[in-house]
């Protein structure tokens, strides 16, 4: 299928294999890379589920262990071959994905191959998982070292009381230890089925080779893809608070704000460009609010927002540094109660409405973003090139509605990392 998007004088080919897997390319005349990204609907998230009948509680953390183990192959490892072919690959674990990419300027055909084969085709031993488990242990002690990181995982931790996602998507030292080449396997049998996966292509390549070689090197026939379980979570959020003591020379922090979960049929894009919009409206660089803040220095050029959607989570998360990120908190916590009783200016929100519109049509000419949010869309079964057409549809009520849930009791974590001095 060939979709038009006018707005853009762009393209998109789709096709959907037998097996199930998704196929997207976005051509990109004129870029002299290519970019290719083969992404699972499977994160950190996804450690209990439900196969064939049999309940499976894995450890934490072993999805980004899978991401890691999926490089080995019996005749070497992939990561070799894609350096013998000049491409640039490599692989990313989020709370509710695992995915695979690699740019080239050239020989794409032969870097396709090497993906589809190495991701389909696990190879668990022993002796290669014992060795792993070094490796990814010096990765997690280098990510608790970093306050941002720190932060980050704390403000799940505070929002969310059961759902998984209040553990760190590497795990711990401890939690990778109990990983077995037989929980590898499950998980790869569980999750890694072509009906749960896609594939997207960005920049200059042939589709109905692309699709081709999907056939060929894919699963013939698709594993039916287990239950998951994540647990029932309260409205509330589990702690008002999380504090780390770390050697930092001023405060980091990272705010949340626990918003109600994806309604059934509704769509994650639009409730994603909702979110996105909202958090700029609050507090973007050119807002009131920020302006104010910088001027006081509470809040430096660092600080950012983005809203985040998972499986039965939706959140946004304010994070940078401030040497008081308690009074940031108490007025993002003002601003957003002025808006629910005041409501939205409407300069502000068509300005915002716009610079939020630019940043997606900037996405345009970063393929790998492109390609990303694309499978991201694809997962919620939509197009992350609708954007535009929903932008559309949204209102200040939108935006006002969002407010009010978010101004409900109890609903804000402040994650901080805070010097060994401070309170």
């Amino acid at each position: 299928m060939k979709q038009q998007f006018e707005r853009f004088g762009m393209e998109m080919e789709s096709a959907v294999l037998e097996n199930g897997l998704k196929v997207y390319y976005i051509p990109k005349t004129g870029f002299s890379k290519t970019f290719a990204m083969l992404a699972t609907d499977f994160g950190a998230i996804d450690r209990a589920f439900t196969m064939d009948g049999v309940r499976y509680d894995t450890p934490a953390g072993v999805a980004h262990f899978l991401e890691h183990k999926m490089f080995e192959d019996a005749d070497g490892n992939a990561l070799q071959k894609f350096g013998r072919t000049g491409a640039s690959p490599n692989a990313f674990t989020s709370y509710s994905m695992t995915a695979y990419h690699f740019s080239c300027t050239d020989r794409f055909e032969e870097n396709l191959e090497i993906l589809l084969k190495f991701v389909f085709t696990p190879y668990f031993t022993e002796e290669n998982v014992e060795k792993e488990k070094g490796i990814i242990a010096q990765e997690i002690n280098m990510m608790e070292d970093t306050p941002s990181w720190k932060a980050y995982v704390g403000v799940y931790q505070g929002m969310y009381g059961v759902h998984p996602v209040h553990t760190s998507i590497a795990g711990s030292v401890d939690s990778i230890m109990e990983i077995t080449p037989e929980i590898l396997t499950n998980c790869h049998k569980a999750f890694y089925s072509p009906a749960n996966m896609s594939l997207v292509v960005c920049g200059t390549a042939d589709f109905a080779q692309i699709v081709q070689m999907a056939k060929e090197l894919s699963p013939k026939k698709a594993a039916k893809i287990a239950a998951r379980h994540y647990g029932t979570e309260q409205e509330t959020v589990a702690a008002a608070e999380v504090v780390h003591r770390m050697a930092v020379s001023r405060p980091n922090f990272m705010l949340g704000i626990k918003d109600i979960p994806l309604a059934e049929g509704e769509s994650q894009l639009r409730r994603q460009l909702i979110g996105d919009l909202a958090a700029r409206i609050l507090c973007g660089t050119t807002t009131p609010l920020f302006v104010s803040l910088y001027k006081e220095r509470l809040l430096t050029r660092n600080f950012d927002s983005s809203y985040s959607i998972m499986p039965q989570v939706a959140a946004v998360l304010f994070d940078g540094d401030s040497p008081d990120p308690y009074a940031v908190r108490d007025r993002l916590a003002a601003e957003i109660r002025r808006y629910v009783a005041e409501g939205i200016d409407t300069e502000l929100f068509a300005r915002m409405k716009k610079a939020c519109y630019g940043l997606s049509v900037r996405m345009l000419d970063q393929p790998e973003s492109l390609c990303q949010s694309q499978v991201e869309s694809s997962f919620a079964g939509e197009c992350c090139l609708d954007f535009a057409a929903l932008y559309d549809t949204i209102s200040v009520q939108d935006i006002q509605e969002m407010f009010a849930r978010w101004a409900q009791p109890d609903r804000m974590t402040l994650s901080v990392v805070l010097p060994p001095e401070t309170r």
